[in-house]
């Protein structure tokens, strides 16, 4: 697909303003220069301009492979600057659409060195909450991968394309042997968590609306009901047994039911879920727990949090976090990738952000790894929701040996809903009367979220 084609699929018809001037040749190839802009229709490598995603403005920069293979010399380099520049000056949201061998080889350093001028305009614009997507076509490597190719917010590539920082023919030049097959695909990155998912073309727009509706239009009217009621005589033991039913809502029932527009983000750890999001009509970045994956979490699970926690940060969007864990792994590896460290950063992030924060706890909430989600200026929790240093087994087996006091040490650890309120914990808890389902339990949950955010 050409940048043109590219332009023409994304964008409302019609709408792109081209924001290119005039470039000067570089004598020592005005050649090599001439012939690409007869092959490939356009004057450079890249297009800059602005145009219409859905009715929204956004400033676009696309690679065209067909000159000289999207490589990027001065004077492509200085376009895709000025192009940024504009758009954070007009406070446009950028989408760039990738497709390049990297630094033009006829210009060597002085080309090579642009991807720093390129990368600090960027970190400018998101700097400023400017959400920056970005989308990488067949081929992306080189400097342009290893720059503003991996920059974004968002970064999703087209089915097949190769993608890495070092191309395959430069590395077999080099080494006098092939790249290993399937490392350098999208699906391959996609499933590592280098990228954010794979998506055709033409399901551009439908992606690039979805993340533009919680990343720049205005919150929406609340059209769910906050639950009110009183609340039962919460036992511990009995919560415990209530959250880890398998018809128990969890996040993904949050999602379903309740929220709006929700883009999922790159999961390496599927227990980990990370999102754009609208929950009842008010924008935010989401962060839970997957109880349907059954397993702790681990350091990768708990790195995709923080992630999720410095997106929200980055682009301004208030944070939600949702609890509902059987707590942090456990084992060898777990140790040997720094769950703890992992942990106490978390912690350390989510207390210290300057956007609004919201922990959902909605169902178990079991050690270090609900903790790790829990410091946010506001808690709510379901009523049978529970939070302990350990499963109640556990706290037996270090009390008594064995794990056949579990019951009564889910009472007297003062784990339930009402007591973490009682003790400041917990802000406001939602009510779960015996009738209750997952979709009903959710929207409840999303209704009070979107309250006190629009506070």
């Amino acid at each position: 697909m050409s940048a043109r084609e590219l332009i023409e699929v994304v964008l409302d018809s019609g709408s792109f303003e081209s924001w290119d001037q005039p470039v000067q040749r570089d004598p020592s190839y005005r050649d090599q220069l001439e012939a690409a802009e007869q092959r490939a229709g356009t004057d450079e490598s890249v297009l800059t301009g602005r145009g219409l995603m859905r009715g929204r403005p956004v400033a676009v920069i696309a690679s065209e492979f067909a000159f000289l293979g999207g490589s990027i010399g001065r004077a492509a380099a200085a376009r895709i600057t000025d192009a940024v520049l504009r758009a954070t000056a007009e406070q446009l949201p950028i989408l760039a659409s990738t497709a390049s061998g990297g630094t033009r080889m006829q210009e060597g350093a002085p080309a090579f060195v642009e991807m720093v001028r390129i990368s600090r305009a960027l970190m400018a614009h998101k700097a400023a909450g400017l959400p920056y997507l970005v989308h990488l076509r067949h081929p992306t490597t080189g400097g342009v991968f290893a720059s503003w190719g991996s920059l974004g917010h968002i970064t999703v590539a087209e089915p097949g394309a190769l993608i890495g920082f070092l191309g395959p023919k430069v590395y077999e030049a080099l080494y006098d042997k092939p790249f290993p097959t399937g490392v350098q695909t999208a699906e391959h990155l996609a499933a590592y968590g280098v990228i954010d998912g794979v998506v055709e073309a033409a399901d551009l727009p439908v992606l690039l609306d979805r993340a533009l509706a919680v990343l720049v239009d205005p919150p929406d009217a609340p059209t769910l009901e906050r639950r009110t009621g009183d609340l039962g005589r919460a036992n511990g033991w009995d919560s415990v047994l209530r959250t880890r039913r398998a018809d128990r809502a969890g996040v993904r029932d949050l999602l379903r039911y309740a929220a709006t527009s929700t883009v999922r983000l790159t999961e390496p750890d599927a227990s980990m879920l990370v999102a754009l999001t609208r929950l009842d009509g008010r924008p935010c970045v989401l962060v839970g727990q997957d109880r349907s994956q059954d397993k702790p979490m681990g350091p990768t699970a708990l790195r995709q949090a923080r992630r999720g926690m410095h997106l929200a940060e980055d682009l301004g969007l208030p944070l939600v976090t949702v609890i509902d864990t059987p707590g942090a792994e456990l084992s060898a590896a777990a140790e040997e990738g720094g769950v703890g460290a992992e942990i106490a950063q978390c912690i350390a992030t989510l207390a210290t952000l300057k956007v609004p924060t919201i922990s959902v706890l909605l169902g178990q909430g079991t050690g270090g790894g609900a903790l790790a989600l829990l410091p946010a200026t506001i808690v709510i929790a379901a009523e049978h929701a529970w939070l302990a240093p350990l499963p109640p087994e556990g706290a037996s087996a270090i009390m008594y040996g064995d794990t056949g006091h579990a019951s009564e040490l889910a009472a007297a650890q003062r784990i339930t809903s009402t007591e973490l309120r009682a003790n400041g914990t917990v802000h406001h808890i939602v009510p779960e009367p015996e009738d209750d389902t997952p979709e009903a339990l959710t929207k409840a949950l999303a209704a009070e979220c979107a309250e006190h955010l629009s506070r």
